[in-house]
């Protein structure tokens, strides 16, 4: 070849260079505000959209969906949290200028040449969403204080002639660090769930029902009016006695307590009150003179359960406050009884 052609030649090449470089730069600016293929935001794919179409196919996809409520569900009740009340918004325009600076990365002739052949970016985005943790505790606060009980300890309640439990009933707690997180995901993402069941766990009372008579092996009824005094094992009656009770103005105390002191042949300790006369605030020894025959089971406040030579007044208010028994009988009590026993008197 001639110096001539070479000469020729390279001004051939020259100008097609020219011309594919010229052709290249106009490709690329005229694509100066589409979004290179391959781009996806949040899901949604706008490769080859310009930015105008790209934010509203965005709107419609990502942020319509964002706009509904969330409704927390139990049961049959319900609560909503709106997205006015959650203040939740979507940055689309900032998304949509980083996919369109993403697309202009490099030189005009490497995205001309990507283009030509084809190649895409494979690059995804996520969009800036934002809501109101404030506005999302308060509903959480309302879940909680419409759903939560506390659990109830099985108890159990008194008549003179009877002893009956009230039941346990576990209490629910609401699982409020799942519950938050389920509903910031669906605040946030348009395509989780915006039905959330709240969830909640059982809470289990410290004392069940079946543990009732566990917890009450041995218990005393006493009955003032029918001047009876029933002793129950395991929440049944297993035996009944007579007694006698505080005569009118010295009544035997109503009400709930337990045995707190027992003894054997116990001394009196009198009473410092009117009714005692010259012995009041002595100890009288265990003997004929000593009143409180055989046992002593302290009730509360100077009152007891004691035996009595005073048979007679056995089916009667007659004592100072305290129950009599018959001495075989406070004796027989006295062995299924211990410190702590409760003692309901009606």
């Amino acid at each position: 070849m001639s110096r001539k052609h070479l000469v020729l030649l390279s001004i051939v090449v020259a100008g097609a260079l020219v011309a594919l470089t010229a052709a290249a730069w106009a490709y690329d600016r005229a694509r100066a505000d589409t979004i290179a293929d391959g781009i996806v935001i949040g899901g949604v794919d706008v490769g080859g959209l310009d930015s105008a179409a790209a934010r509203s196919k965005l709107r419609g996809e990502l942020l319509e969906p964002l706009r509904a409520p969330v409704v927390l569900t139990r049961g049959a009740r319900s609560w909503r949290l709106t997205a006015r009340e959650a203040r939740t918004s979507l940055d689309i325009d900032g998304s949509v200028d980083a996919a369109i600076a993403r697309s202009r990365r490099g030189t005009f002739v490497a995205r001309a040449l990507d283009a030509a052949l084809g190649r895409t970016l494979d690059e995804r985005l996520d969009p800036q969403a934002s809501y109101s943790e404030a506005a999302l505790r308060r509903v959480v606060g309302r879940v909680t204080r419409g759903i939560e009980r506390p659990p109830r300890d099985a108890s159990l309640t008194f008549t003179a002639r009877s002893v009956s439990p009230i039941p346990s009933r576990a209490g629910l707690r609401v699982q409020v660090d799942r519950l938050r997180s389920e509903m910031r995901a669906a605040l946030l993402s348009p395509t989780a769930s915006r039905r959330i069941a709240v969830p909640v766990k059982g809470v289990r009372p410290k004392v069940t029902t079946a543990q009732l008579a566990a917890r009450y092996p041995t218990l005393v009824i006493v009955d003032r009016g029918r001047y009876k005094l029933t002793l129950y094992k395991a929440l049944e009656p297993v035996k009944t006695y007579r007694i006698a009770v505080g005569r009118i103005g010295l009544e035997t105390p109503a009400g709930l307590y337990a045995i707190q002191n027992m003894a054997i042949n116990p001394s009196w300790h009198v009473p410092k009150s009117d009714w005692a006369g010259d012995l009041a605030g002595k100890v009288i020894p265990p003997g004929p003179d000593n009143p409180i025959k055989a046992r002593w089971m302290g009730i509360y406040d100077g009152a007891g359960i004691h035996g009595t030579s005073d048979i007679g007044s056995l089916g009667s208010a007659a004592s100072h406050g305290c129950v009599r028994m018959s001495v075989p009988d406070v004796e027989d009590l006295y062995g299924r009884v211990s410190v702590g026993t409760p003692v309901y008197i009606a």
